[in-house]
């Protein structure tokens, strides 16, 4: 998996320095009480791609990933589809080396600690990218379910990981290096508070991924320097949500 991320981080990297060559635009979203499906379609001179996804946070309740996803890459001189490929798990490798990639430009050298809050499945990849291509090597860890903490603390087992659970916000992000929050609940939540901030701190907030979803305490993001990835995406989604229209945010690829 550590060669699988590092390549894939390179990529990533490799597309975004000449990101202005793709044709882009925010996620089409179809959202429900329960949920959101999502079309993501990006485009460069040669190649189309889309990828459909979805995120149900209560889907464990019924036997069923919170997640799944697939996609397509198509010709653009022909139209002809390439490849049609599962992507659920790709998408939680690919979250986790762009968390990677912001963190080696953002975060402050020679980083080693990292507060993981939220424990479910992409916590897993998040751990092991770091731990693999930043050299994060405490991991505090805590989530409302202690049944996930107990599993993620299981799957790293032999990571190299020194891991250590925690029972509050507060206790996982004191002394931490780098915060990365990835939780589930559909909600505007507030998991991280501005008494929990230290300076020097790097948020990787991962989880406030659609409309009505955030994780971080409006203060948290007025006190912050906010990089994003594509910005008329993030205005619309995630912690921007809870900004006025003329915060000021600065996109990754420059």
């Amino acid at each position: 998996i550590a060669a699988t991320l590092e390549g894939m981080l390179q990529v990533i990297e490799a597309d975004f320095l000449r990101w202005e060559d793709f044709d882009k635009a925010a996620r089409v979203a179809s959202h429900s009480e329960l949920g959101v499906i999502e079309l993501m379609p990006v485009a460069d001179a040669r190649t189309y791609a889309f990828k459909y996804v979805n995120g149900h946070p209560s889907n464990h309740r019924l036997g069923l990933p919170t997640v799944n996803a697939f996609g397509a890459l198509a010709e653009v001189h022909t139209g002809v589809p390439l490849l049609l490929s599962e992507l659920t798990l790709t998408t939680a490798l690919r979250t986790a080396a762009v968390s990677v990639l912001a963190a080696r430009v953002l975060a402050r050298p020679g980083s080693r600690r990292m507060a993981l809050i939220g424990n479910g499945a992409q916590s897993e990849f998040q751990a092991l990218a770091f731990h693999h291509l930043l050299g994060i090597t405490e991991l505090s860890l805590y989530d409302i379910d202690a049944r996930a903490t107990a599993r993620l603390v299981r799957h790293l087992e032999g990571s190299g990981l020194q891991v250590r659970t925690c029972g509050s916000v507060a206790q996982a992000v004191r002394d931490a290096d780098i915060v990365t929050t990835v939780t589930a609940d559909k909600s505007q939540a507030t998991v991280l508070l501005p008494h929990h901030i230290a300076p020097g701190m790097h948020l990787n907030a991962v989880g406030g991924d659609c409309p009505g979803k955030t994780e971080l305490h409006p203060e948290v993001v007025r006190q912050a320097s906010t990089f994003v990835e594509y910005e008329p995406q993030t205005r619309i989604e995630g912690e921007l949500q809870q900004m006025p229209a003329d915060y000021r945010v600065t996109e990754l690829w420059p």
